[in-house]
Parts: C-alpha cells; structure tokens; sequence
C-alpha cells in the first residue's frame, strides 16, 4: 500500500501542474493508525469537493464494544463521530485558493439520529466518509497546499475524532444510551396499545420553522394528564412517566398558539430517535404513522380513491384514478390510499393543512347539496371504518368542527401548552348538542386495490447521461429531467434521505419493479437490500452523504412522479384483505 510520505512527496510533485493531474491521487495510503481511501477526484476548484475515506482500525479506534454491539447504539456511535468531526472541522483554517479549495466538510446531522452512509462503526473499523477541496490557484494545482490539508489536518482529525481515548466517554455512553432507550419506549407501544408516548419534561416547542433546536425560553415542559398517564420501562433511564395516544381515534383540539400543532409536530417526528438535550428524546411514535394533507396541484397515477370519493360528473370512475393537477380533497384522498398501501398504520392529520370539503360536510350543507350531488365522502364519516376494518388509527388536530367529538375515542385539549383529557365532557357535549347531520360513509371502508409501476414509466436519464439524480435539500428532488416537490412530505428531515431515495427508485426499477409486483413489495425488497448490505447498494461506489428513510417516504416520491404509470392487480391475483388487521 502506498504510505502516507508516498502521498506528502507526490502532491509536491504535482504543485503548479494542471488541475487535472490530481487525477492521479485516486488510490489508498497507508498513515499508520488509518487507511486514506482517496474516492474520487473534483473536475476543477469550483466543482463538487472530492470524495474521501478514513478506515480506522477498531484496535487503534478503541470504542468499547458495549456502543457498538446493539444496532441502535452502532447508529448512534456514528451519529455522535459525524457531528463530532463536523463540529471540528470548523476549526481546521481553509486554504487561500481557488474555488472549494481547503474546504473539509462532512454531512450536517439534524436533530435525528439517522443511519447514514457518512459513518460505520463495526467490531472491525471506524470508517468515516467526507468531502475535500482539493487546493488550487486559478487551475493549476496547489501542491504544497494539498499536503498540507491530507497529510497535516486530516490526521488532526481523525486523531481527535475518531479516537476512543481523544473523545469524552461519558457523552458517547449517553448519546447511545438515549438512542436505546427511545428504541425500548418504542418497543412497548403495541402492547400498551398505544401509537405514541410523550414523556413528562419533554420540551415540544422549536426555536422556529427554520431551526429545530429546543425553544431555549419560555418552553413549558410537558407534564401529561392522570388519565392518559402511563409508566413505560428503558434500559438505562428507568421508568419513564408521559402521556400515552392510545390507539383509534384521537382528537388534539385547544385555541389557537396553544400548542395544538406543535404536539403533532412531536408526534409525527417521534418515528426517530432524537439526540440528548433535543427534548423529544423521549417522545416515540410507531414506526408506520404517516403525517397526511391535502396537496393542490399534485399529480395521481392509477390510485383506487373510491373510499372518499365516487364516481365523478359524467360517470368518471375513481376506482383507478388519475390527474395531472389534483384538488385539495382529490389529493388528501390520494395521499390517504397511498399511506395505506405503503403500510401505514396510523395518520396524523392537521386540518389547518387539510382541505376543508374532505374532513367535513355539516348538516346544512347536506341539506343544499344532496348526497347524490356530492361525490366525496367525507373523513368523518370514514376514519372510524378506517380503524374497525384495517386497524389504522388516527391523531387528529381539530380546532374549528366539534362534529368529530361524535367518531373521537379520546379528545385532549391544548391549553398554554398543558394537555388535559377531555374525553368526557366532548362526549357530553355531543350528547347534548346534536349535530343532526347524515352519516355518508356506508357500512364499510371499501377494497383497497394494489397497484404495479410499470418501470418504463421512471426515466431517470436527461441528455447522454443515462442516470441523473439532484437533491435540493428536503423539499426537491430531480430524477432524469423530472422536478418532484416534497414539501409535503413532512416526516423527511435531511436532504441525505432524499438523495438516497433517488437513488433508490433507479435500484428498484432495475432490480424489483417488474410488471407482476405490487409497488409495496418492490419498496419491500429495497427497504431488505439496504438492511443487509447497507446504504451503499444504492450506489457505484461508495458515498458519504446519504441516509437513511423509511418505505413510506420512498412509496411517497414514486408516486409524485408526474410520468408514472400504473396497473391494478385484479382480483384474481389479489385477493382484498384488510392491510393492517385491527390487533386483538
């Protein structure tokens, strides 16, 4: 192997030669107590930063095999060395020069704890994958430069970074001990029947829109209700006190700037693990629930909303249903169907982010429009069949229609951040208060209808390049010369994820989307690749800014591709069954 001197002596051969001699970098070099693996080389100075890779041995690392040994506390052993080597990084001066020159960069963690490609943590190595700018001025190599960032800094880095004894064991030990716990918490859910645990002390309210951190003043720590309270168990905090959702039905109402959303926020972010001193460490939620809202404008491919919505002016069937440019209520209808095939088993649901005609049809309102003039069926009258036929509960964020007290298992009322069961007086009060309107909503839900993509119908090449992927933080993604907006895709957290599920619908229309495979099965078999080989089966070589997502983020983004294309399975090859039978 080449050495580290081998490497120092070359980029002084290379200064003032063109920019393109750097080329000749590609390889691994040996520094003693680590591997350099030199990945891939930038184009020019102003290009994307070249890729690069530190292997350390696990005898030099010294991590303690109690970190590593549990999957969780591997991730979060990863995740604490990524924001550790980001953090320091910040001190590392940046060479004067051309473009990106003398810039080191890692991905930036949000407040998750995610499984990245950035860093791998086994019984065997620390290995950990970022970005260098290699030096230049104008085009012509900075050699002298370029020694001093891989053969100076970078050994700095790694020596305070992802080294055992260079590092503060007692935040490692709680940084993995958090992330075990939440698992646990989350663990207990089903048999608690439960869809999601909010521990007493937590801090929900985040600093803006824009920063997630914690609400540093005037949060209000969350302290839950008598009725609600519930004692669960993780390894290293105890037991743990909070308010428990249980499952079915539930209604989050309260005045407005109470903290109604913001208890949802936590809710639908609770499918994470958070790290220390975010406040929402303690707070899960099952793995399967799905934040869903109406969407204007989104585009449908074959999706069966006949549940919501029925048959349309001029006979138009819903049954397999396709748009371009979808309403309000078509879209949240869609986005319903679509969670449910992807297996959701629970919705979160904010009215301020629904569409008004789809959550509800008032009395009045069925008295000027008569149901055979209206086609959609409205949530209420569907989100109980939704969990008595396939087990689905729903969180609900309600402040404007008491209408719903009537389907609600449990009612909690935000006031100045304090939650309070409610349950009894909403009941009460729909006893005493009729709402005298119709139910709209039949006997049962209705069949849901596995669809297949046709894979000719994902084109991800633009131009002569047969694969073009761009991420554009969380909110835009572009496959081939398709723009996909995921703004409302709101359970995605880091742009990583995004770049991984681009890469992910290209590996599963190459290797599981066929014409006879429901698209939950092909995000199945994708979702099972990456559990066993890793992030990295996603691309040609190895890459350090992907992480992690769930399959109902991938079944997202596939379908708000404006060119895809589906068929139905028919009942010959696909007998209807509920999705999510309702546990005993």
């Amino acid at each position: 192997m080449t050495t580290s001197n081998d490497l120092h002596n070359q980029l002084h051969r290379l200064d003032g030669q063109s920019y393109g001699a750097y080329k000749a970098l590609r390889g691994e070099y040996d520094f003693g107590n680590f591997a350099l693996h030199i990945d891939h080389v930038q184009g020019d100075p102003f290009a994307a930063p070249s890729r690069v890779r530190v292997v350390v041995p696990q005898v030099v690392a010294g991590f303690p095999k109690s970190l590593w040994e549990l999957p969780c506390r591997a991730i979060a052993l990863a995740d604490y060395l990524t924001r550790e080597f980001d953090q320091a990084t910040q001190s590392v001066q940046r060479t004067s020069g051309s473009g990106k020159s003398g810039l080191i960069g890692i991905v930036h963690p949000s407040q998750t704890m995610l499984n990245r490609s950035a860093a791998r943590v086994t019984g065997e190595v620390v290995e950990l994958r970022f970005t260098v700018g290699l030096p230049a001025f104008g085009r012509r190599i900075a050699g002298r430069q370029a020694a001093e960032l891989l053969c100076r800094s970078v050994p700095e880095l790694v020596k305070h970074t992802l080294i055992y004894g260079s590092l503060d064991g007692g935040k490692i030990q709680h940084h993995a001990d958090t992330a075990e716990d939440a698992e646990a918490l989350r663990s207990q859910l089903p048999a608690h029947n439960l869809v999601a645990f909010v521990a007493d002390g937590a801090i929900l309210p985040r600093r803006s829109g824009v920063d997630d951190r914690p609400l540093a003043d005037q949060a209000i720590p969350f302290e839950s209700p008598k009725s609600l309270r519930v004692t669960l168990r993780c390894p290293h905090g105890g037991e743990i006190i909070g308010m428990g959702i249980p499952q079915g039905i539930t209604l989050i109402v309260g005045g407005g700037y109470h903290g109604k959303s913001t208890l949802l926020r936590a809710i639908e972010m609770g499918v994470y693990n958070h790290v220390p001193g975010d406040g929402r460490q303690q707070v899960v939620t099952v793995s399967a629930a799905v934040k869903v809202r109406a969407e204007d404008g989104r585009s449908i491919a074959g999706v069966d909303i006949s549940p919501f919505i029925g048959s349309l002016p001029q006979g138009k069937s819903t049954q397999n249903f396709s748009t371009p440019n979808a309403s309000g209520s078509t879209s949240q209808a869609a986005n319903i169907i679509e969670a449910i095939e992807a297996g959701a088993t629970a919705l979160l649901v904010d009215e301020d982010t629904s569409a008004t005609n789809f959550m509800i049809r008032d009395r009045r309102m069925q008295a000027l429009i008569a149901k055979d003039r209206e086609p959609i069926t409205p949530f209420i009258d569907k989100v109980r069949q939704l969990f008595t036929d396939y087990g689905i509960s729903t969180v609900l964020v309600m402040g404007g229609s008491g209408d719903y007290f009537d389907v609600a298992d449990t009612v909690i009322a935000m006031d100045e951040f304090c939650p309070q069961d409610v349950t009894e007086r909403a009941k009460a009060i729909a006893a005493e208060f009729k709402t005298e309107r119709d139910r709209e909503g039949g006997q049962a839900f209705g069949s849901l209808t596995p669809r297949i993509i046709q894979p000719d119908s994902i084109d991800p090449s633009q131009g002569n390049r047969s694969v073009k992927l761009r991420a554009r933080d969380v909110d835009q993604l572009q496959i081939g010369a398709e723009a996909i907006d995921l703004s409302a895709v709101d359970q995605l957290v880091e742009s990583g994820q995004v770049r991984a599920i681009a890469a992910a619908i290209v590996y599963a229309q190459r290797y599981h989307m066929t014409t006879k495979s429901p698209l939950a099965e092909a995000i199945a078999a994708v979702i099972a690749d990456i559990d066993q080989y890793g992030l990295d089966c996603l691309s040609e070589g190895p890459m350090g800014d992907l992480a992690c997502f769930r399959s109902l983020e991938l079944a997202a983004t596939i379908n708000r591709l404006r060119t895809l294309k589906t068929t139905t399975l028919t009942s010959q090859t696909a007998a209807p069954q509920p999705a999510n039978p309702k546990p005993a």
